[in-house]
């Protein structure tokens, strides 16, 4: 919880969230290329480009590491300094790096 906004309630701030494919070190069986991206924002939107997709098991493979990454961290945290997941498949070894691109700012009475 951080000191209260203008109107004196309190808010939370959480870190906007880019997941982006850094790499791709096998074949890309999943159709993304290098530069694809989802965002994950106001706490709990995920965006996609339009025309675009990104794979639900790339995906899965980053998902919980998301809530404490839009977290202010200590600095010596290995999630505050790691940056990089793998997707599972083995024979794309797809590398996608995680990345804060912003602060939302919500009313924490409105967070479960």
């Amino acid at each position: 919880m951080t000191p209260p906004d203008g109107t004196g309630e309190p808010v939370t701030e959480l870190y906007d969230l880019r997941v982006t494919v850094d790499r791709i070190e096998g074949r890309s069986v999943c159709g993304m290329d290098v530069g694809d991206h989802v965002e994950l924002v106001d706490s709990s939107r995920l965006r996609i480009p339009d025309g675009r997709h990104f794979c639900i098991y790339a995906l899965q493979s980053v998902l919980p590491l998301l809530p404490a990454k839009q977290r202010r961290l200590p600095p010596d945290d290995w999630l505050e300094r790691d940056a990089l997941v793998a997707c599972p498949d083995p024979e794309e070894r797809l590398i996608m790096r995680v990345e804060r691109i912003g602060i939302c700012r919500l009313r924490t009475q409105d967070l479960t």
